[in-house]
């Protein structure tokens, strides 16, 4: 069976966990294939909101596996926290929670030096969610991290203390700064106890196997295809490939066994921390689109920059995923604009172009902006995609039509039965 894959266009937040918990019951796993604790995958339903960082998005689906794969970077305390709700709410994870052990460690001192890498860049921060993430993939890459299974090695607390000194050294090299690290350490190491009582194993092998008994596997990006770390905004990315490419090494999965790919955006664009952002809108539209959109982090909390649709940023992400169909969220918080617009290309050095120039975060483009008129109207009684007022299906046709992909569900608000389905591919 093949592997489709769910990831967001744009600088993440799209609402990818939406939307992977409705299509969870179509699979017999959801696996996780790359980023850590940065990610913020909000579910909402029973008048409930849930966050999951680590944890794949079809936990809350009964019966369904829920891998972390190894292209993952796992903070054990996190993970403790989530896992700690979950039994407050009486979740069964024990026998679907499952962590690949090849997947690395984020240690204490992974977060300290994230921590004081950025506060030395002053003004040139580049919007770290101070998680550790970079740090992490950095000790990966120059082959000295520590990996989920070490922890069941006799040799664990040697290695640990090696790659701990390192940190401290390299530490020294930046200003000093507020970290308890000893509190924290005392906290992962206990969490440690908890990490070691889940079902840790070899991920490539138990993927292959699960699609050979023709099981069918959801992978799941974090982050979105902008942050990724060769084909994004850089150096304004996250440290892992958080394009369609990435689940095949993120899980052990080769590219002949991706199926459908799914690329979730939403009807607007948003951002967090620094980089280019073409269409923000940095007036009192763009203050509308954050407070109608709660755009503030699910990870930082921080407030989201907000702009109009950039289609070719958008056109870029499908391009680089093989995109087959799109699905579309947010459209809800456009109901009350008379006049919606959308980038259509970009004027920079006297030029026109609908493609991203390499050095987009050194240069001020101008979007080329086309306008739709709005429905001015609430989308909460709609229930079937034909029922659309008549200017919410234009902007999404256009929306197909400019992006040359068909998109197959349409989420008009965060519960988890505001989600209308516009083609039968939506069933995956």
């Amino acid at each position: 069976m093949a592997v489709d894959v769910l990831l967001g266009l744009q600088w993440g937040d799209e609402g990818k966990g939406k939307i992977v918990d409705f299509l969870a019951n179509n699979y017999g796993m959801v696996a996780r294939f790359q980023g850590g604790p940065n990610a913020g995958h909000t579910l909402k339903f029973d008048g409930q909101k849930f966050v999951l960082h680590t944890i794949p998005s079809g936990i809350f689906r009964e019966g369904l596996l829920n891998l972390i794969g190894n292209g993952v970077v796992v903070d054990p305390v996190t993970l403790r926290k989530e896992i700690h709700n979950l039994e407050k709410l009486g979740i069964d994870y024990r026998d679907r929670l499952m962590v690949a052990k090849k997947a690395h460690l984020i240690l204490p001192t992974h977060r300290y030096l994230d921590a004081a890498s950025e506060a030395s860049k002053g003004k040139e921060k580049i919007g770290s969610t101070l998680k550790g993430i970079g740090p992490t993939y950095m000790d990966k890459t120059g082959r000295n991290g520590l990996r989920v299974g070490d922890i069941m090695l006799p040799e664990f607390e040697q290695k640990y203390k090696i790659l701990r000194s390192k940190h401290i050294h390299l530490g020294k090299l930046y200003p000093d700064i507020e970290f308890e690290l000893e509190k924290e350490e005392t906290a992962w190491m206990e969490s440690l106890e908890l990490l070691r009582s889940l079902k840790l194993v070899d991920g490539e092998y138990f993927i292959q196997e699960f699609l050979q008994k023709g099981h069918k596997v959801l992978a799941e990006g974090a982050q979105g295809s902008m942050l990724d770390i060769d084909f994004g905004t850089y150096p304004y990315v996250t440290s892992s490939n958080t394009v369609t490419a990435g689940a095949c090494t993120g899980l052990g999965i080769s590219p002949r066994q991706i199926g459908e790919v799914i690329g979730v955006t939403k009807a607007y664009c948003t951002r967090v921390g620094g980089g280019p952002f073409p269409t923000e809108l940095e007036d009192e539209t763009g203050e509308t689109l954050r407070r109608e959109g709660a755009e503030f982090g699910a990870t930082t909390g921080r407030p989201r920059r907000c702009g109009w649709l950039d289609l070719p940023q958008l056109r870029y992400s499908i391009m680089l995923n093989g995109v087959t169909q799109l699905a579309v969220t947010k459209i809800d918080v456009l109901n009350q604009f008379e006049e919606i617009k959308v980038a259509t290309a970009y004027r920079y050095d006297g030029k026109m172009t609908d493609q991203l120039p390499f050095d987009l975060c050194d240069i001020k483009v101008e979007p080329v902006l086309e306008s739709f008129p709005g429905w001015e109207q609430s989308l909460a009684e709609v229930s079937e995609y034909e029922n659309l007022p008549l200017p919410a299906k234009r902007y999404l046709e256009a929306m197909e039509h400019r992006s040359g992909v068909p998109i197959s569900m349409v989420s008009t608000g965060p519960e988890r039965q505001e989600l209308l389905l516009k083609s039968v591919s939506a069933a995956v």
